[in-house]
Parts: structure tokens; C-alpha cells; sequence
């Protein structure tokens, strides 16, 4: 029979007696073949998809958390179940940016137009 894993090395930290509590913002490692999720996948998702219907000005902060999330996930060499929300809003991030950019430039070119057209 194998050895008891130490302190806080399972699904939730376990605690004996006397000992501490985990440090503020501990994870517990995943157990073989269980996935975890990002804390932030959900959120990003929201913001990607926000910025395509409601406001484009959301889209460079999914971008840009989506990109953090991404190097998290890869960094870390575990399976994560959510890393396609994640995706998915990064993506609807770079879309709406790219409107967004799109947008600014042909208000600048309507406004150049529109002034030199008076004259």
C-alpha cells in the first residue's frame, strides 16, 4: 500500500492537525487523467462574444486576456476542459478589434473627405 500523499497534494488540500492552512491562491494539482479549468475561460468567452454584438471596445481586452490564458494553459502541461472557451473568445476578440480598426479608419477617412470636400 503506497504512502498517504502530503498535505494539500489531492483534489482539495487536506489538513491534519497542526498543520497550515495552503498559501492564498494554492491550486491542488489535477489527479491523473482529470482536466481542470481556467478560472478565466469562462469570462474571456463572455468578453469575446460581448465585443461582437454590444461593444467592439471589449474586444482588445478578450484578445489580449485570451492570449494570457493561452500561455498559462501552455505553460502549465495539463489538460484543461475549458481551453476552447477560451479560444473561442480570443477569437471573437481579434474579429471585433479588427472591426473596430476597420471602423476607425473609415470615420478618419470620412472626415477627410467630408473637409476638403467644402472647400
Amino acid at each position: 500500500m503506497p504512502p498517504p500523499p502530503p498535505p494539500g497534494w489531492g483534489n482539495e488540500p487536506q489538513r491534519r492537525w497542526g498543520s497550515a492552512p495552503p498559501p492564498p491562491g494554492f491550486i491542488a494539482p489535477a489527479q491523473f487523467g482529470q482536466t481542470r479549468e481556467h478560472p478565466q475561460g469562462t469570462t474571456i468567452l463572455v468578453l469575446g462574444i460581448l465585443s461582437l454584438v454590444v461593444c467592439g471596445f471589449l474586444g482588445p481586452f478578450a484578445w489580449s486576456m485570451g492570449n494570457k490564458a493561452l500561455r498559462e494553459i501552455d505553460a502549465s502541461g495539463e489538460m484543461w476542459s475549458n481551453r476552447g472557451n477560451v479560444t473561442a473568445g480570443r477569437i471573437c476578440g481579434i474579429i471585433s478589434t479588427c472591426l473596430l480598426a476597420a471602423g476607425v479608419v473609415l470615420f478618419i477617412l470620412f472626415i477627410a473627405v467630408a473637409s476638403t470636400s467644402r472647400t
